[in-house]
């Protein structure tokens, strides 16, 4: 692995990443005999940011009753003066997916997040949910939890089928298996002229693809920010739009949960918890603006093309700016991961979805040629 310069961008890219694209050198601490290539599940998080976190575990451990009690919150015991770490953090986390800090709140990733609003829905047998056959796994078990009649639908047919009986619409922005990029403003649109809630699963999104929220069109939005946005484990957030805050209710019911509490303070003390992952995001923040977004992007469409030139084709659809999914020959996805892992050190998943094999490789800022060569040359071998 090296840094992220030194390759050749492509001209067309969205503004944004063109923008941002300044390469600075950034440590890891990444093994450096391991071609990580699986970014998109776990993400990783960056020396800088790793070391706020831990200054910020040093602080809270050197003194845990100032930092929880009086220096973490405005609300918590009443404290009142200003409004303490947890909300700068979240208003600089809200600034950056362009919404307002009332309507978002830190959650340690999309699936808690989505699990308040899924479970504190109240469906009907009748009730329909429209989704996809692109969604992540963990939450399609939710709506199982909840009984929910999920129907299936291709994404470009899903506003067509809305109907008397749909509750709601659940669709990702970016989708875990197939890396796909999903019209969620279309389908949002179209689920707001019917009446339906629209709940986005937004996962990969923060970090990957600009993001404004006051503007998407959801009435719903879970993020990650572990991943695309490298801060550490255990952070995510949770949007609403106003009118739907008072029914989503704490997956904890605690201190914050009271006649008087806003959207805010109902989600936002669960008990006793680290909080240094959220507070290292503005960090995290800070530390994503020096990536080189466009070389990733340009690394990743290398490897799709190099990839493809051994018969091993994407996944059709509009792919992510540094994710991709390939469909690989039948034969057995577990024991492949197993070797490509064991035999060459490349860390990328292998799973068996509607009876295809599919690899998905993630480029991250740390990734290089070096990787993508590994790669290519352990599928060459293995297939």
């Amino acid at each position: 692995m090296a840094g992220s310069g030194g390759h050749t961008p492509l001209p067309a890219l969205e503004p944004w990443l063109a923008d941002r694209c300044e390469s600075t050198p950034v440590e890891w601490l990444l093994d450096p005999d391991v071609a990580y290539l699986n970014h998109g599940s776990f993400g990783a998080c960056p020396v800088p940011v790793f070391e706020e976190y831990q200054r910020l575990q040093r602080e809270l451990e050197r003194e845990p009753t100032n930092f929880l009690a009086r220096r973490l919150t405005e609300w918590f015991w009443d404290t009142g003066g200003r409004p303490g770490l947890l909300a700068d953090a979240q208003a600089a986390l809200a600034a950056f997916v362009g919404a307002r800090a009332a309507d978002l709140v830190l959650a340690p990733n999309a699936t808690s997040g989505l699990n308040a609003v899924i479970r504190s829905l109240r469906l009907g047998p009748k009730d329909e949910v429209l989704t996809t056959a692109h969604e992540y796994g963990g939450l399609l078990r939710t709506w199982e939890f909840v009984r929910a009649n999920l129907v299936l639908c291709e994404p470009d047919a899903l506003v067509d089928r809305i109907g008397p009986s749909t509750r709601a619409v659940f669709v990702s922005h970016i989708t875990s298996p197939t890396a796909l990029v999903l019209p969620v403003e279309e389908i949002c649109a179209g689920a707001r002229e019917a009446g339906v809630l629209s709940i986005v699963d937004g996962a990969h999104a923060p970090g990957q693809v600009e993001l404004d929220l006051d503007e998407l069109g959801a009435d719903v939005y879970a993020g990650s920010c572990h991943k695309w946005l490298c801060a550490p484990k255990g952070t995510g957030f949770l949007w609403t739009r106003p009118e739907h805050q008072s029914w989503i209710e704490p997956v904890v019911i605690s201190w914050g949960y009271h006649g008087e509490a806003d959207f805010a303070e109902r989600h936002g003390w669960l008990g006793t918890r680290d909080p240094a992952a959220y507070l290292a995001v503005p960090k995290a923040i800070e530390v994503h603006a020096t990536f080189d977004l466009d070389a990733c992007r340009a690394l990743a469409d290398d490897a799709e093309r190099r990839l493809a030139g051994l018969g091993l084709p994407r996944i059709p659809g509009v792919p992510a700016p540094f994710m991709r999914a390939i469909e690989l020959p039948p034969g057995d996805a577990a024991e492949l991961w197993r070797r490509l892992y064991d035999e060459f050190r490349v860390e990328v998943p292998v799973s068996e979805r509607d009876g295809r094999r599919i690899l998905r490789f993630s480029i991250g800022p740390y990734n290089d040629e070096d990787d993508v060569d590994r790669l290519v040359t352990a599928l060459r071998q293995l297939l």
